[in-house]
């Protein structure tokens, strides 16, 4: 079966009924658990960005706690799955504050870490990939959020 584009999409579904399409809705939530956590934000934590914002940083302050620090290689592969976490939330508010900020937090946890990231090439590479990630995605903030942010940045290096 092929998909059809966004605009079919669009135009047969404001043909719909609002129970239709609440039906619709319900049916995708059972599909896929990311469906169902975009609905999730949608209805209940888009109203409220900073407890979503707070309640993400909750999470990965979890995820790090689990880290398993045998060695640098299960490090790595940790912060990686969450940092794909971070971009599929950050993805779902599709605000660039609340992904600035979330990969911001994301980066002050990765240097405070121990053992420290210092001493792995590897891990030190991809602290530095994501702090030149944040750098780019700053520049199209508005100007006074680029100052805050970029003052974070500064103590991050």
């Amino acid at each position: 079966m092929k998909a059809v584009t966004v605009k079919e999409l669009k135009e047969e579904l404001t043909n719909s009924t609002p129970k239709e399409l609440r039906d619709l809705c319900l049916r995708l939530a059972r599909f896929k658990k990311e469906n169902k956590e975009l609905l999730t934000y949608l209805l209940f934590e888009s109203s409220d960005e900073a407890l979503y914002i707070e309640s993400v940083k909750k999470e990965v302050d979890e995820q790090v706690e689990l880290i398993n620090k045998k060695s640098h290689y299960l490090i790595k592969k940790s912060f990686r799955k969450i940092l794909r976490s971070i971009r599929k939330y950050a993805r779902y508010s599709q605000k660039k504050e609340t992904e600035v900020e979330l990969l911001v937090y994301f980066c002050t946890k990765l240097k405070k870490f121990t053992p420290s990231i210092q001493k792995n090439t590897g891990l030190q590479s991809f602290y530095n990939k994501q702090i030149e990630a944040i750098r780019k995605k700053v520049t199209l903030l508005h100007e006074d959020l680029q100052f805050d942010y970029g003052r974070e940045l500064d103590d991050l290096i």
